[in-house]
Parts: structure tokens; C-alpha cells; sequence
């Protein structure tokens, strides 16, 4: 039988994504055929295209995302075609220890789409049914394709033991710093500050909730903090950015009894002095990190939620998320522009034109 063939940015090599022809995936049993609307470039996909971070070539990238089902496979029940859904991309194996105990992103033999199989940076793309979040016709598809990243955000604030009441700083106002900033508040915290060196960034955290919002580049700014915190410190920290320097500010910026978690991933060897680990012994806080988005029941809480908040609109969407859209045929000059990463402010979105 002859192949069916679509459309796809495949990267062939490193710094080499190129849209071709490529061969579409078949549905099987317990799987969902989607039409992919709308992808976005994650941090994690740049260097797998910049810095040979790629596990093989050639490879279709692509983690988050939304699109309409066009097709199910046998025993599919809880999607129908012409659904909307936001795509999941982990596959865990359900049978290790990990995820006998709920904790999927620590599945010692997972699968995850865009980097260990097909991703979605292609006209189609096949999940399996639980992969599929069904989303409200109200929600946008751009919106569908930001569910991965608020996900992620959600799932810091609830492994950080979140509690309403007490005072918040999200370090870094990126995409997952700013969604972190909206579930927080959503979830009771009294006061929210967002900490960035981008004042676009804090423009749009302000406009999407946050409290106040410190430009750590400006003079001034500790005497800022200060005043906030009266002394005291805060209850709750989010570090988002995954860069030293925020690290370490929020050992500086911690209460006594708080809660730091570290969502942001590090690209570089991380060092602390006596004196700013000491900090960690003084002030007697909790110090967790957090990996991924996920809970059971697969997928968990945290895509339900965002699903739901999403539809009512107080999870908001704001047109200061996207960054650039490019048509997936223009994927390869989408990913050039990271090698200057001051020309990028907010998700790209790689979009399919059906017309």
C-alpha cells in the first residue's frame, strides 16, 4: 500500500530544519489523529536545533500544541472527531515504580513526543487518547497551544505545597514565570511580585495580575523589594528563568519556614558561597524543584484546570504571549531567530495555513 504523505518541518541536521514531504502517521488502536492548527517553539526545542541537542535525525520537533481530530482508532471513547484538543506530550510507561505512584514525569521509560518520537511541527500528528485534552470551543487554538506551559506553571505551584495568604515572587517573567503569577493569585496569594530585567515582560505580567512588578536592572529596586516584604521576606518563591542569578536571589529574598521552587531549568554549572548556602540553614526554608506537568489521573489536575480556567477566562490569554507566528513552512527561519535571543519576546507560534 502506498504511503500517505504530508507536509512537515523536519530537522535533517543541526541547524537544518527543512519543510518536506514526510510520511503521515497511521491511527491505531487507542489513538487520536490530530490536524495540527498551531505549534509553539519551546526553550527546551532550541537546542536541539542549535546545539546538536537532538537525540537523532532526522526528527520532527514540536511538544505544544493544538489542532482538531480528524480520526480515532478502535476503543476510543472520551474524544470524538472535530474536537479540539490541546496535545499532551508525555507517554509514560504506566508500569514502573514512578508511575505505578502517580509521578509520570519521573517515568523511567517514557516516551515523549517531539523529541523521542514524531512531534507536532507537521500537518498531523497521532496521540493516544489520553493525550488528547478536549478544549471549549471558546478557546482559541493559539490559547490550546499554551496549555503545555501553564501546565508546567501549575504544576510548580502545587509540588511547591502552595497556600493562599502569604506574599509571592516569581523570578522571571517568561511564559511559564507569567502563568505562574496567574495561578498563584488564582489560588489566594495575597500579593504577587514578578522580578525580570524585560520591561515588556513586566508590562504584560502587570496586565495579566501581578501586584507589582521589579525591573532588576533599574537602580533602586532592592529598596523596592523592601518595602514590599517590610523585613520580612517571602512566604512563597517560583524561580522560572533557570539562570544563576535568580537562583540565588531568591535564598536572598526567602522568609523564615518559606517555600522556594525551582521551575527553571540551568544551562550552566550552579555554585553557592558558605554564606548564601548558610542562608538555606538560617532561614530554615523548603527547597524543591519541579519537572514537568503531570498528575494522576494522566494527565492530571493541572490540564484539567487549565482547560476549565482557560474557558471561564480567569486564566487569561493575552496577545503579549506570542512573540512571532510564522507558518510552519517557515519553521527553519522561526528557530534562527534564537541565535540572537534578544529578537525573541514571548512564544513563536508555528501555524499550518488548511486553506
Amino acid at each position: 500500500m502506498k504511503m500517505k504523505m504530508m507536509k512537515a518541518a523536519v530537522l535533517v541536521a543541526n541547524e537544518d530544519v527543512r519543510y518536506m514531504d514526510y510520511e503521515e502517521p497511521l491511527i491505531q488502536p487507542g489513538t487520536v489523529k490530530v490536524k495540527v492548527v498551531v505549534s509553539g517553539i519551546c526553550g527546551s526545542d532550541v537546542p536541539r536545533v542549535l546545539h546538536n541537542g537532538a537525540r537523532f535525525y532526522p526528527i520532527v520537533l514540536g511538544h505544544e500544541f493544538s489542532g482538531e481530530v480528524v480520526e480515532i482508532g478502535e476503543g476510543v471513547s472520551s474524544v470524538k472527531v472535530g474536537d479540539r484538543v490541546a496535545g499532551v506530550p508525555l507517554i509514560p510507561c504506566m508500569q514502573c515504580d514512578s508511575c505505578l505512584k502517580g509521578n509520570f514525569a519521573l517515568c523511567r521509560n517514557y516516551r515523549f513526543i517531539g523529541s523521542r518520537e514524531q512531534g507536532s511541527n507537521a500537518e498531523y500528528i497521532v496521540i493516544p487518547e489520553k493525550n488528547a485534552v478536549v478544549f471549549d470551543q471558546s478557546i482559541s487554538f493559539e490559547q490550546g497551544a499554551m496549555f503545555e506551559p501553564s501546565t508546567v506553571a501549575l504544576h510548580g505551584v502545587l509540588q511547591n505545597d502552595f497556600r493562599g495568604g502569604g506574599l509571592t515572587a516569581i523570578l522571571g517573567g517568561g511564559t511559564i514565570g507569567i502563568f505562574t503569577s496567574q495561578w498563584v493569585k488564582l489560588l489566594g496569594s495575597r500579593k504577587t511580585v514578578i522580578f525580570d530585567i524585560n520591561q515588556e515582560r513586566l508590562e504584560l505580567a502587570k496586565r495579566l495580575g501581578a501586584d507589582e512588578v521589579i525591573n532588576t536592572n533599574e537602580s533602586g529596586w532592592l529598596e523596592k523589594v523592601q518595602a514590599i516584604i517590610n523585613g520580612k521576606g517571602f512566604d512563597y518563591l517560583f524561580e522560572t528563568a533557570g539562570v544563576i542569578p535568580t537562583m540565588k536571589l531568591s535564598f536572598e529574598l526567602a522568609s523564615n519556614k518559606a517555600r522556594i521552587c525551582f521551575i527553571g531549568t540551568p544551562h550552566s554549572d550552579l555554585s553557592f558561597t558558605p554564606s548564601e548556602w548558610e542562608k538555606l540553614n538560617r532561614k530554615e526554608f523548603y527547597l524543591t524543584g519541579s519537572w514537568m506537568s503531570y498528575s494522576a489521573p494522566f494527565p492530571g489536575k493541572e490540564w484539567l484546570m487549565t482547560a476549565e480556567y482557560f474557558a471561564s477566562g480567569k486564566l487569561q490569554f493575552d496577545e503579549g504571549l506570542v512573540g512571532k507566528r510564522f507558518p510552519m513552512s517557515q519553521a527553519q527561519e522561526a528557530f534562527m531567530l534564537y541565535k540572537n535571543p534578544g529578537a525573541v519576546n514571548g512564544r513563536i507560534l508555528l501555524i499550518n495555513d488548511f486553506s
